[in-house]
């Protein structure tokens, strides 16, 4: 008996042995994870600052000092620009290191390395849209340039010093959890930090869901579905704005796209909320005689933050701003003299084309009345515990072939057209750097405008102020020659004139300086009126935060920087001033019952505001999101062919102008419903859904911040590593655009003048480490709408009660 129990301990022993050294799934192995010496308990970092540190790295030329602030914000001062960005590198790398390398692997189409099969899809995805290839054009266009050549080299060198100073005992906990080990990094992979940015901000396809809206309803309905132009509107540049040059001749669309199309389409329906705010107002509005900008760039939030705060300070720059980790230079911000900010302009940057192959082996297709050879690049994905997957992709003229049969298409996303090739700008040769290392350096509107010429995608409303008392606003990119709304639908690959025509002129971009209101700003809503001779795009945002930031800052005098913060956290919506009394109008409260009847009259005292505390926001936000299904979703929500839904807009007025339209009827019904219908049915089921989720007393659980649920969430969705859920005000059409984990990323406010001061806040906080007291220590400050002011030094020997640390760097 001894002796089976020693075997049996034995045996047990050796088992537990063997599976803490194993990986189970998605569980790391636990032995080397628990490890006292090399585990997570490696990761825990002290408050407490160490007052001063001295550090030698090979490739600096020269003495580096960097100076943490009280949020450990590094404030770098360099001899040269070589060892600025090496800094740079460095202590991003230090600070970001598993975001770094988690992104960059997403955008190349690397995470099943890493992960497994899981993320296969998204790999395939990812490599089959051409992110590689475009990464590499990128990357060829940066190599090209004798200066930012160098800065991307620099920058890569310090990134891997960083990594080459580390022991797996000091692995970020991330690499720790998924059990592999940080790699050299390459100055491509901040070339994918670009693809990744132009694919979130400008990689949406509906050409393909409005084919089929096509198809079925023909041109007369699609075209009064989707307007040409939306019904409101405030657009970028100020509507009258005269243009200051001669047009390029605008393409002829091809006869087969005028035989389809009877006149101009323009969709507005899309995703609310990504996309920013910016503005920028004169000294002649403001307390301080000089220009206030501000900007509050809106994406998915994340733990870590999407942005990392830094001074750079080398001869002939001093700049603060946020920087992307993995990136050099800083994207928003501002010196001594400017400051600029940016928003997404939603171009028309990305088109598909129908590809007729020759025959099954694929290897011609038919352009401009003969067949072109077709173009092979092979991807070899691989995938951790398996084997790698070999995938070929083709590629016409227009680019890659994303997915070949309805089989891959199934496994992958359902926006994408079955064979058919990709024209994406993120695909060219490009050097966005170029512009943020040239508005680092700036010193007036001159200097802003030549920066602008070297940005291709995604394009952004550039917003610029300076001490000089300019302001500007700049819809900006390489922006495609087109015919209008070509790309709102398939197109023929076959033809070449539906091939892109060339580019607008940049000096032909919509532009405005110092317009006579006083102000600049921009929501992502139209760049234009219908004055502008190009084509840019057929959708933008609804109009909603535009409209508001506008009335606002026209009725501004006197204006200060918590004028502007206050404007940023500003949760009035538009859209309910617009639609609420004719919703109202059409609804009988003589049906109700006494719960719909409670909920009415909080409807009724509602301020029109998305406060978190605000019971009217949760029954008008429900109540409008049922009015738009119950409206469409009989005609539009076809659950075997995408289908692209009328926009906001369109049934805005639908509703306003046209209650008793057609489209109001429920086709699945007997009787034939009105608007009043709609409403009244969608008001019921409103209230229904709200007792049913939140209980049947109309107070505190019925309360905007908690009927709508908020998460900063962990970047790679690790539990208990996010911030939880917490009740949070705004919606996706006021400023305060919070909503389904994405919002503002970073909000900003310069004071430019004879001394610049800053503003700002980020929602979390400097260290990637989830151990560290800076992973989320801002979070609260960024919750309360609140910002601070940041350090700026004009030298390494200025002193500041702020500064806790002192690092210095030498060869």
């Amino acid at each position: 008996m001894k002796v089976f129990k020693a075997v049996f301990s034995l045996v047990i022993t050796l088992a537990l042995i063997w599976a803490l050294q194993t990986k189970f799934g998605d569980i790391p192995p636990l032995g080397a994870f628990l490890n006292p010496s090399t585990g997570f308990w490696q990761n825990a970092e002290s408050k407490n600052i160490i007052p001063t540190q001295n550090l030698k790295l090979k490739g600096l030329q020269g003495k580096v000092t960097v100076k943490f602030d009280e949020d450990m914000v590094p404030h770098i001062f360099a001899e040269n620009d070589h060892d600025l960005y090496y800094v740079q590198g460095y202590l991003t790398a230090k600070a970001r290191l598993w975001q770094m390398d988690i992104q960059t692997r997403s955008a190349a189409g690397r995470l099943s390395e890493v992960v497994g099969p899981k993320a296969l899809e998204l790999d395939r995805y990812h490599r089959r849209m051409g992110m590689t290839y475009g990464a590499e054009h990128t990357l060829q266009g940066i190599m090209k340039d004798p200066v930012m050549s160098k800065v991307i080299t620099a920058y890569s060198d310090g990134v891997n010093a960083y990594i080459k100073s580390l022991t797996p005992a000091g692995y970020p906990i991330e690499f720790k959890l998924l059990n592999y080990a940080p790699e050299e990094w390459k100055p491509i992979n901040s070339a994918y930090l670009l693809k990744l940015m132009s694919e979130t901000l400008a990689g949406g396809s509906d050409e393909l869901a409005m084919t089929n809206v096509l198809n079925k309803f023909g041109a007369k309905i699609t075209n009064d579905l989707f307007p040409d132009y939306p019904m409101r509107e405030d657009p970028v540049i100020p509507a009258g704005t005269k243009w200051d040059f001669k047009p390029l001749p605008v393409p002829e669309p091809p006869a087969a796209f005028k035989a389809q199309m009877l006149a101009g389409m323009k969709n507005m329906d899309r995703i609310e909320g990504i996309g920013s705010n910016n503005w920028a107002v004169s000294g002649a509005k403001t307390a301080s005689g000089y220009p206030i900008l501000a900007n509050d760039p809106h994406l998915n939030l994340t733990l870590p933050s999407i942005w990392y705060q830094m001074q750079m300070t080398a001869p002939g720059v001093n700049v603060y701003g946020v920087t992307l980790p993995g990136a050099p230079c800083v994207v928003i911000g501002y010196n001594q003299k400017v400051s600029w900010g940016v928003t997404n302009v939603d171009a028309d940057i990305l088109d598909w084309y129908q590809v007729k192959f020759k025959d099954a082996s694929r290897t011609q297709y038919w352009y401009n009345n003969k067949w072109n050879n077709v173009t092979r690049k092979v991807e070899v994905i691989n995938i951790r515990g398996e084997k790698p997957l070999v995938d070929t992709v083709l590629y016409t003229h227009h680019g890659p072939v994303v997915y070949d049969n309805a089989v891959m298409a199934k496994k992958g996303r359902g926006n994408i057209p079955v064979g058919n090739s990709l024209r994406w700008i993120a695909h060219d040769e490009s050097d966005e750097f170029k512009t943020f290392y040239l508005l680092n350096r700036a010193k007036n509107y001159d200097d802003y405008r030549e920066a602008l010429k070297y940005f291709t995608a995604p394009a952004q409303n550039f917003i610029f102020a300076s001490a000089d008392n300019d302001i500007a606003i700049t819809p900006n990119g390489k922006l495609p020659l087109k015919y209008r709304d070509q790309g709102k639908f398939i197109m023929d690959g076959s033809d070449p004139a539906n091939d892109w025509h060339g580019w607008i002129p940049y000096e032909q971009n919509p532009t405005v300086k110092n317009p006579p209101r006083g102000f600049v700003s921009s929501a992502n809503q139209s760049s234009t009126d219908k004055s502008y001779p190009y084509y840019i795009n057929w959708r933008f945002e609804s109009y909603e935060r535009g409209k508001r930031i506008n009335d606002r800052l026209a009725a501004m005098s006197k204006a200060t920087v918590d004028s502007m913060r206050i404007l940023q956290m500003d949760d009035y919506s538009i859209r309910a001033q617009d639609i609420l009394p004719t919703m109202l109008k059409y609804l009988d409260a003589s049906k109700l019952d006494n719960t719909q009847l409670a909920a009415l009259d909080s409807v009724k005292k509602w301020d029109k505001h998305f406060s978190a505390t605000s019971v009217g926001a949760s029954i008008v936000n429900t109540w409008f999101a049922k009015f738009y299904q119950f409206t469409w979703n009989d005609d539009f929500g076809d659950k075997k062919t995408i289908m692209q839904f009328p926009g906001v807009d369109r049934t805005e007025t639908l509703l306003i102008n046209e209650p008793n339209s057609a489209w109001f009827d429920n086709k699945r019904t007997p009787v034939k419903e009105t608007a009043a219908d709609v409403l009244s049915s969608s008001f019921n089921a409103a209230v229904n859904e709200l007792v049913k989720k939140h209980g049947p007393s109309i107070g505190k659980a019925w309360q905007w911040g908690n009927v709508k649920p908020f998460e900063v969430t962990h970047l790679g969705h690790v539990p208990g590593l996010g911030s939880g859920n917490f009740a949070s005000g705004g919606n996706s059409s006021v400023v305060n655009a919070l909503v389904d984990g994405h919002g503002p990323s970073w909000r900003m406010v310069v004071q430019l003048g004879p001394q610049v001061k800053g503003y700002g806040i980020i929602p979390g906080g400097q260290s990637g480490n989830p151990g560290s007291f800076f992973y989320d220590d801002m979070l609260k400050t960024w919750q309360d709408g609140r910002l601070k002011e940041l350090l700026y030094l004009r030298s390494a020997t200025e002193t500041s009660s702020r500064i806790k640390q002192t690092l210095t760097l030498s060869k």
